[in-house]
């Protein structure tokens, strides 16, 4: 039986215009009445997925930034952040290829450590209203993501293997989409996260069900005991599917949940 539903956001619940689909709501608080929780597992932040969930903000639970903040039930269950040493390696290797720009988040904020130009904005919806800064912040900011600009998407491969040479034994590097690069602390993940949330709840994960699309919700889908993908996954997540779905345009995600509320509601 499936008590709690994880999901990515980017390429996988959300459609095509970076929008949550109307319907989406409704399928919430359905699962929500057959004892199903949903959690959004996302590389956004906290303050950034509640905006996107405002009609059911309260009822969902949360693993933000890639497994760095964790709510469940309304409570603050996790938090990780990155070391000063850390970031300032992250910073100055970077700094040593001249298409790496580094970005760096704390709760509300996000710090470029470039010029604005050098960054593809409309990738990642956090980035509007940005700082530039010319040294990383000081150790009294608490970085809970950082992520790094590949400008050249063709080379993105390459990047992620040189920052790995580089800086395995603090971060994993994860390629999202085709030009930037996801930065975690060794041992935090979105699955991480979950672990979390289950605990909190007492739920195994063989009941899970989980859809993702990227290569940052490996880990997660691994993870969990139904790992659906995304049509338009790339192609190593697709290979460690229960079940290959349909497309985030065609609102596939919401297809699968309207399905197993269905299901659920015929066993009552």
């Amino acid at each position: 039986m499936i008590k709690l539903v994880a999901t990515d956001m980017d390429g996988t619940l959300l459609d095509e215009n970076s929008q949550v689909p109307p319907e989406t709501f409704k399928i919430i608080r359905e699962l929500r009445e057959q004892g199903v929780h949903f959690c959004v597992s996302s590389g956004r932040r906290y303050s950034t997925l509640r905006w996107f969930f405002a009609p059911v903000a309260d009822e969902i639970d949360y693993v933000a930034a890639l497994g760095a903040q964790v709510f469940a039930d309304g409570r603050f269950l996790d938090r990780e952040v990155f070391s000063t040493r850390g970031i300032l390696r992250l910073f100055r290797t970077c700094q040593a290829f001249d298409e790496l720009h580094l970005v760096l988040y704390d709760w509300e904020h996000t710090f470029l450590l470039d010029d604005q130009s050098s960054y593809v904005k409309e990738l990642d919806k956090d980035l509007p209203n940005a700082q530039r800064l010319f040294d990383p912040p000081s150790p009294d900011i608490s970085i809970i993501k950082a992520a790094v600009c590949c400008e050249r998407p063709s080379e993105i491969m390459d990047m992620v293997y040189v920052l790995e040479r580089e800086l395995g034994d603090i971060f994993t590097f994860m390629p999202s989409g085709n030009t930037w690069i996801d930065v975690m602390p060794k041992d935090i993940s979105k699955a991480t996260g979950l672990e979390a949330v289950l605990s909190y709840y007492g739920i195994d994960s063989s009941e899970v069900l989980a859809f993702g699309d990227s290569m940052n919700d490996y880990a997660i889908l691994r993870a969990v005991g139904h790992p659906y993908v995304m049509g338009n996954a790339r192609y190593a997540v697709k290979q460690i599917a229960e079940r290959v779905i349909g497309t985030n345009r065609e609102h596939a995600v919401q297809a699968e949940l309207h399905a197993l509320v269905q299901e659920l509601s015929a066993e009552d």
